[in-house]
């Protein structure tokens, strides 16, 4: 996560646990689906694998192990050799044990050119989180450099902002060595896109970027990541997110690792919207609590953290004022709209149900994977932390966050106002014979 950028979704887990009945009947076919944009999800859930998983760390903590009982097909984990001249060579093994001894053993110690503390590599960049960090960095002063996979629409917006973007694939390792050439700080937003599995970015990818980032110098490393990610060993894409947490702290690599909660972003798509448009708003009859934060605020936090010295090498969680529950969000949208929202609500025990049918096919553990997501998410489990000491620690005053209420009110303001302007300006361009 970005934390967990969402480019097309389901509104809801809900949507997919209504339909999932009508895909099995189709033919197997690659599963596109999204996460909820209800919490910050820097990546998506995938794969068969069967949670029994372990977390070793050797007594000098030079490596880490993540082992998992798994079906068939294993998980490919990277091995790294870094010559003296700087070339990042991956060798993929059988095994998903990633080594950050052979990355502390891999510095190039030669003489260098200096580079500016201002120099900053942005990793996931078009995403909702990613775009925010690059802005706010602009703003600030920074030279910012994107690393973006080549894609048909070009990310002309971020140069037309002062960035400069270039071409890279976190699942095409040898691409990244010449992106990081001149650069001091690493701000990973990366997540992977809905056609791939998850250990293809979310894992591997960021196993090639850290070892790359060590072998070449990278002052700093920012990770963001996912609340309470270490409780959720059952999920693919929170453990994951933690075995990465683990990787980076081992590597050697002055770093800060955030972990979110929810963006208030993907409340607009999810509910503000379709309330609008007078289409259904889908929900759950759980009790979860996600305190929201704006990513704007997210931005802001993370360079006054990354000026901090005195901060490097610790675990961040950013969490938003309050802690909402999905009808508590959905009424706030109805009172802010002006009108009332049509709500379709699944239990969770048909949540529930769909993950164990998914389980039997497949082609649908994509499908099972991330129902164990929704499951978290349905479970009355609170996404949210207490920020006194963070804020402390920052120097940031309460007052300056930016509440849901008040989010959802800018809101909801401009765009009844735009849609007001609209209406007036097709009345005067009506014509009556």
């Amino acid at each position: 996560m970005s934390i967990i950028s969402f480019r097309s979704r389901v509104s809801s887990c809900s949507l997919l646990a209504s339909f999932l009945i009508v895909f099995l009947c189709l033919k197997p076919a690659t599963m596109a689906w999204r996460l909820p944009t209800q919490i910050a999800t820097p990546g998506k859930l995938h794969h068969n694998y069967r949670h029994h998983h372990q977390i070793a760390v050797s007594p000098n903590n030079a490596s880490l192990s993540w082992r998992r009982n798994l079906s068939q097909q294993p998980l490919i984990s990277l091995s790294a050799s870094f010559p003296s001249t700087g070339k990042c060579n991956l060798r993929p093994t059988v095994t998903c044990n990633a080594s950050a001894a052979e990355v502390a053993g891999a510095v190039n110690l030669a003489p260098g050119t200096p580079v500016r503390p201002t120099s900053i590599l942005v990793v996931g960049a078009t995403g909702t989180l990613g775009r925010q960090i690059v802005r706010r960095a602009l703003d600030e002063g920074y030279e910012v450099r994107c690393l973006v996979r080549p894609r048909p629409a070009p990310a002309d917006f971020l140069r037309d902002w002062g960035a400069t973007v270039v071409n890279a694939d976190l699942s095409k390792p040898e691409s990244i060595p010449a992106t990081l050439v001149g650069i001091h700080t690493v701000i990973d937003c990366a997540t992977g896109r809905p056609e791939e599995p998850i250990k293809t970015v979310d894992w591997e990818g960021k196993v090639a970027l850290i070892q790359c980032a060590k072998a070449m110098g990278i002052q700093k490393y920012v990770l963001y990541s996912i609340h309470n990610c270490d409780k959720h060993p059952e999920v693919p894409l929170m453990e994951i997110k933690y075995c990465t947490e683990k990787f980076l702290q081992d590597s050697g690599l002055t770093h800060i690792v955030i972990r979110l909660c929810g963006f208030m972003q993907g409340l607009i798509g999810q509910y503000a919207v379709p309330i609008l448009e007078e289409k259904s708003v889908w929900g759950t009859d759980a009790l979860t609590r996600i305190a929201y934060m704006d990513t704007q605020d997210i931005a802001r936090l993370t360079f006054i953290a990354l000026r901090n010295e005195n901060i490097n090498g610790k675990l961040l969680t950013f969490s938003g004022p309050r802690a909402w529950t999905t009808q508590e969000v959905i009424t706030l949208c109805e009172r802010l709209a002006g009108q009332d929202a049509n709500v379709t609500t699944v239990p969770v025990s048909i949540l529930r149900f769909t993950r164990q049918l998914t389980q039997f096919f497949e082609w649908t553990n994509d499908v099972a994977d991330r129902l164990a997501f929704s499951e978290v998410l349905t479970s009355d489990i609170v996404f949210s932390a207490p920020m006194t000491e963070t804020y402390k620690l920052l120097g940031v005053d309460t007052k300056d966050i930016v509440t849901l209420e008040k989010y959802l009110q800018d809101y909801f303001t401009n765009i009844l106002k735009k849609l007001k302007d609209l209406k007036a300006q097709s009345k005067q361009t009506d014509f009556y014979i």
